[in-house]
C-alpha cells in the first residue's frame, strides 16, 4: 500500500483535479460541498468541503470521468460517465448497471489530503492538473440500455467470445463486450490461467448482423460537402462512425476467423502458429474502434442527431470478405489499404472542421488518428512477421495481395509521414492497382 500526498487542502479550490500517479496509473480527485449522510468514507475537509478520488476512464468503454455529471442519490454523490451516463457512487464505485469503478479512501491530515492507493508500494504523485469546470452530457438525460449484455463463463475460449461479439447487434453492448474482452484477455496474459484460444472449435459469421440501420450501396450515400455546415458534419460523423463499427468487427473477426493459421513451411524453417501477442495487438486494435465509436456517437447526439439516423454501407464488410482465405490479404487489404487511407483522409477532415470552428470534433478526430497510425503499425507488423518465416518480401507480398483482392485504384494523395511513421513507405503503395472495375474512392478506415 503507499499513502500519495496530494497537497494542501486549502491550495485546491477547483472541483476535480486530473492525477497521474508515478506508476502511469491516472485518477480523478472531486472536490465537493459536504452533504447530510450518516457514515461517509470520504473526508470533510476545509471549509465543509469533502474529497473523492476514482479511477480516469469509465470502467464500461474507457469515458472520461473527469468530465463526469455530478449528482447527489439517496444522500450520497454519484458520477456519471459524459459518454454513455453510467452511473457510479463515489463512495463505493458501485453502479445501477452492474459495473464498478476502483474508488481511491482519502484522509486529511495536517490540512494536507492524502490519498490510500493499495495496488502498489512506493508510489508519489507525479502531476496533478485542475480540469475545466465545463461539463456537459454527451448522451443526454441518464437512460439505461436496452437491456444488459450477455456475458460468457469463464470457461470460454478466446474464439468464443470473439463470435459472440461478432453476433450482437446492439452497438451498445458490442462496445462492452469488446472492451471487457480486451481487458479480460489482457489480465489472464499476466495470470497462471491464460484463456485458452479454441481455435477451429467455432466459426465466425459470414457477415456481422445490425440493428436498426438503412443499408444502402457506397455509392448511395448520402453526400456530405465540405464541412461547412451542420449537416455537412453530421454526415461527416455518421459515416466515420458506422465505418468504427465495422472496424471493430473487423479486428475481432481476424482473430478469430485465423486462429487455426500457420505459416508456410520453408527449408529453413517449420511451420508456425500465430503467437498469443497477436491475438492482444489485435483486441487492442478492437478496443480503440470501440473506443472510437463511442466518441463519434457521442459527438452526434452533442449535434442533435445519432447513430442510425442517416443510411450507412457495409463496404469494408466487402473487403473483409473477399480475403475471407488469406490472413495476408487480410492484413494487406483492411490494414494497409483501408486504414491506412484513413491516415490520408483524417487531416483533410480534422481541417475541415477546424475551419468551421467544431472543436470537439476536432479533439474527436485528433484521437482517432493518432490511434489508427498504430493500427496501420499493426498490419504492418504482423505482415512483416509472417513474411519473416516464410522467406518472402513484405512489399511484394501486400501488392500482389492488393492486385488480386481489392477492387480498383489504391489513391493518393498520400499522407507519407504518416504512412512511414506506421512502416510504409512508398515502395508499398506508389502505383498499385487492384482488380479491374472498382469505382469511387478508396473506403478511409477500419
Amino acid at each position: 500500500m503507499s499513502t500519495i500526498d496530494i497537497g494542501f487542502a486549502k491550495g485546491l479550490t477547483h472541483s476535480r483535479y486530473a492525477i497521474t500517479l508515478s506508476n502511469g496509473k491516472r485518477l480523478i480527485l472531486f472536490r465537493l460541498p459536504q452533504i447530510s449522510q450518516p457514515e461517509t468514507p470520504a473526508v470533510l475537509g476545509c471549509n465543509d468541503w469533502i474529497y473523492y478520488a476514482m479511477e480516469a476512464e469509465c470502467p464500461h468503454a474507457g469515458g472520461p470521468m473527469a468530465d463526469a455529471h455530478i449528482d447527489i442519490e439517496d444522500s450520497s454523490y454519484v458520477a456519471s460517465c459524459p459518454w454513455h451516463a453510467y452511473d457510479f457512487n463515489l463512495n463505493t464505485g458501485e453502479s445501477s448497471y452492474g459495473v464498478k469503478a476502483c474508488t481511491y479512501p482519502i484522509r486529511l491530515q495536517d490540512g494536507r489530503v492524502l490519498l490510500r492507493f493499495e495496488e502498489a508500494e512506493g508510489v508519489i504523485l507525479s502531476t496533478i492538473q485542475a480540469v475545466s469546470e465545463k461539463v456537459k452530457f454527451k448522451h443526454g438525460p441518464r437512460e439505461k440500455p436496452t437491456g444488459s449484455p450477455r456475458y460468457l463463463g469463464d470457461e470460454a475460449t478466446l474464439c468464443d467470445w470473439c463470435v459472440h461479439v461478432l453476433n450482437t447487434p446492439d452497438p451498445e453492448h458490442k462496445i462492452e463486450l469488446t472492451t471487457h474482452l480486451f481487458s479480460l484477455f489482457a489480465t489472464r496474459e499476466q495470470s497462471a490461467y491464460p484463456m485458452d484460444l479454441g481455435a477451429g472449435i467455432v466459426t465466425a459469421p459470414d457477415e456481422p448482423p445490425r440493428q436498426n440501420l438503412q443499408e444502402v450501396k457506397p455509392g448511395r450515400m448520402p453526400k456530405a460537402g465540405k464541412g461547412g455546415t451542420l449537416k455537412s458534419r453530421i454526415t461527416m460523423l455518421h459515416a466515420l462512425a458506422n465505418i468504427e463499427q465495422w472496424a471493430i468487427d473487423l479486428a475481432i473477426d481476424i482473430c478469430v476467423r485465423f486462429a487455426t493459421f500457420q505459416t508456410i513451411a520453408t527449408n529453413n524453417s517449420v511451420a508456425q502458429n500465430l503467437p498469443r501477442t497477436f491475438y492482444y495487438d489485435w483486441l487492442k486494435v478492437a478496443n480503440d474502434e470501440a473506443k472510437h465509436f463511442s466518441l463519434l456517437r457521442a459527438r452526434l447526439e452533442e449535434l442533435g442527431s445519432h447513430f442510425g439516423a442517416l443510411p450507412v454501407h457495409h463496404g469494408l464488410w466487402d473487403s473483409a470478405t473477399m480475403t475471407a482465405h488469406d490472413l495476408r490479404a487480410r492484413i494487406s487489404v483492411i490494414a494497409l489499404v483501408h486504414e491506412a487511407r484513413g491516415l490520408d483522409m483524417n487531416p483533410l477532415t480534422i481541417e475541415k472542421f477546424r475551419v468551421a470552428g467544431d472543436v470537439e470534433s476536432v479533439d474527436v478526430m485528433t484521437i482517432i488518428h493518432n490511434d489508427e497510425i498504430t493500427h496501420v503499425t499493426t498490419g504492418h507488423r504482423w505482415l512483416t512477421w509472417i513474411c519473416q518465416q516464410e522467406g518472402t518480401d513484405p512489399v511484394q507480398v501486400f501488392r500482389t495481395s492488393v492486385q488480386n483482392h481489392f477492387w480498383g485504384v489504391v489513391k493518393g494523395p498520400f499522407n507519407t509521414d504518416a504512412r512511414l511513421q506506421a512502416g510504409m513507405d512508398r515502395r508499398y503503395y506508389e502505383d498499385l492497382a487492384g482488380l479491374p472495375g472498382g469505382k469511387g474512392e478508396v473506403i478511409a478506415g477500419g
